[in-house]
């Protein structure tokens, strides 16, 4: 009885350096991992600091003092500058006009065309997935001459229509491809319950399963608002006219022949940015939600 007694404190005593070992080691080890992510943080947050200040600054304070100084006088009137005389205000609305509507028919068509494809039995369910997937492969740039000669032909050159269209026809590859993991994920049994209950297609689609997908949604919605937002060719292309033009596009007021207010450009890209960082702050975790949730294949 004293020998297992013994025994059995030894272990206890030979243990306890061994837990203490191991939990400095992983102390050790997250230290590490926060150092890495602050400095990864630090290197995608600067480039956003670094253009705010950018906007406070007057030419002579752009192209004379070093790139990272901070601004001596900083010149708020930048930016009223660039609501006010820039147009900033109509390109601004065009932006948000553009890029609302045509998310939001983008995402309801995927949503369409990924439930028939991958919850609805039919044959040539396959053969359409493909040929949605094989548009994603086209480049942007090989379609403008033609879409520019189809548009001209039937007078919507200069019409914000050509632009919606173009978002939605270039965005939905890849909001079905996002959506097609998530749905194929999701139990038959509910919607198997939903028709032995008498729903109707429509009634299990719009009441049961895009509920379900709310969180994929919120993913396929961010990466649609950015693209949108950012676009520069269709509307550089297609639109001729000042009242049609978006943040982008209008930037361009600020470049002149003899001179280029590069406050007020700053100023520009400043107030573009804001709503892609209010609406990524709003949807980040669903975001992270659905690209893990997509992931899955069930």
């Amino acid at each position: 009885m004293s020998k297992v007694s013994y025994e059995g404190q030894t272990n206890t005593t030979l243990s306890a350096p061994l837990k203490t070992k191991n939990s400095l080691g992983k102390r050790i080890g997250f230290g590490i991992l926060y150092v890495i992510l602050a400095i990864i943080a630090v290197v995608q947050i600067y480039p956003l600091i670094w253009l705010f200040l950018f906007s406070l600054k007057t030419n002579q304070e752009v192209f004379g003092m070093s790139p990272f100084a901070l601004p001596q006088d900083p010149q708020w009137g930048n930016y009223v500058k660039a609501w006010t005389t820039g147009n900033i205000d109509v390109y601004f609305f065009n932006s948000v006009l553009y890029t609302v509507l045509a998310v939001v028919f983008t995402v309801l068509l995927a949503s369409f065309v990924t439930f028939a494809i991958t919850r609805m039995h039919w044959k040539l369910s396959g053969l359409v997935l493909g040929l949605f997937m094989a548009g994603y492969m086209i480049p942007l740039h090989s379609t403008l001459i033609p879409l520019f000669n189809i548009f001209k032909s039937v007078n919507l050159i200069d019409n914000p229509i050509s632009i919606i269209i173009s978002y939605i026809a270039f965005n939905l590859p890849i909001t079905i491809m996002i959506l097609s993991g998530f749905y194929r994920s999701l139990p038959r049994e509910i919607e198997e319950a939903a028709v032995m209950d008498g729903c109707s297609v429509h009634r299990i689609f719009f009441q049961i399963t895009l509920p379900m997908t709310a969180p994929v949604l919120s993913t396929t919605v961010i990466i649609n608002m950015i693209y949108n937002w950012n676009e520069f060719v269709f509307v550089q292309t297609f639109m001729s006219s000042d009242k049609w033009k978006t943040l982008t596009v209008g930037v361009n007021n600020f470049v002149g022949q003899y001179l280029t207010d590069w406050g007020a450009i700053g100023a520009t890209l400043m107030i573009s940015i804001i709503p892609v960082l209010i609406a990524y702050f709003i949807l980040s975790d669903r975001i992270v939600e659905g690209i893990a949730a997509g992931s899955v294949k069930g």
